[in-house]
């Protein structure tokens, strides 16, 4: 059973409306968790999950919590990747600002003050929440680190932003950019075509540090090689051809 947060107890410190939103795909271990975390931060939001075809109970689940504090839940009948359930979360997004959040408990939520900071202040339009600038984060699996700053490398000589995680599950992005941006990618290769679009509307970029909890596969991590490669076609692609 999800609880609404105590309001009296921790005020509102945004007039800013926030879309949450949650691409899910076989995550029954930790989705309900999760919610739970997003409720708990002091925000005006809607929460938007989107059930990407999961078939390991997720979607029973989430239709217990469809209409419960601030959340619905858009479902894709087959499995179709990150990319399209962003995509159909940011169609459905009504706030003022968008922030993704993945479902496997890697990122806390805890960490959503820190990431609008910017935006609340004037100062962004995107923000990105980075794992190499100084949070808690887990010590493990360092080839996946050695080839996310490698990804990160390559996407910044193309859209020349000096971001120290372009692979980052936190962007946060203002309504009126992210209305702008038509994800095409189906898959983890959303994640440079995001950087690429919003560097080449000449967006406010910032970055900021967030904690990271990183699972293993014997976990449930679902990223492979064979994304990471997709990834580095993707910044070739969306940076020279749009």
């Amino acid at each position: 059973m999800l609880v609404e947060p105590d309001r009296t107890a921790q005020p509102l410190i945004s007039p800013l409306r926030l879309t949450v939103v949650i691409p899910a795909y076989n995550e029954s271990p930790t989705i309900e968790d999760l919610l739970q975390r997003v409720i708990d931060t002091p925000f005006d939001k809607e929460i938007l999950v989107v059930d990407d075809g999961s078939s390991d109970g997720t979607r029973e689940l989430l239709s217990e919590f469809d209409g419960q504090c601030g959340i619905r839940v858009l479902l894709h009948e087959v499995n179709q990747g990150k990319g399209a359930a962003l995509a159909t979360g940011f169609r459905a997004a009504t706030g003022d600002v968008v922030l993704i959040q993945d479902a496997d408990l890697e990122y806390d939520p805890k960490d959503y003050p820190i990431l609008l900071r910017p935006i609340e202040e004037g100062k962004a339009d995107v923000v990105f929440g980075s794992r190499f600038l100084g949070g808690t984060h887990r010590c493990h699996l360092f080839w996946h680190y050695v080839g996310n700053r490698f990804l990160t490398l390559v996407s910044n000589t193309f859209t020349n932003l000096n971001l120290t995680d372009m692979e980052t599950c936190y962007k946060v992005f203002r309504s009126d950019v992210a209305r702008r941006i038509t994800i095409t990618s189906k898959r983890f290769g959303v994640e440079p075509e995001l950087t690429a679009k919003v560097a080449r509307m000449k967006c406010r970029v910032y970055e900021v540090p967030v904690s990271y909890y990183g699972r293993d596969y014997a976990q449930g991590k679902k990223i492979g090689p064979m994304d990471a490669v997709e990834a580095l076609w993707c910044i070739v692609r969306f940076n020279l051809f749009g």
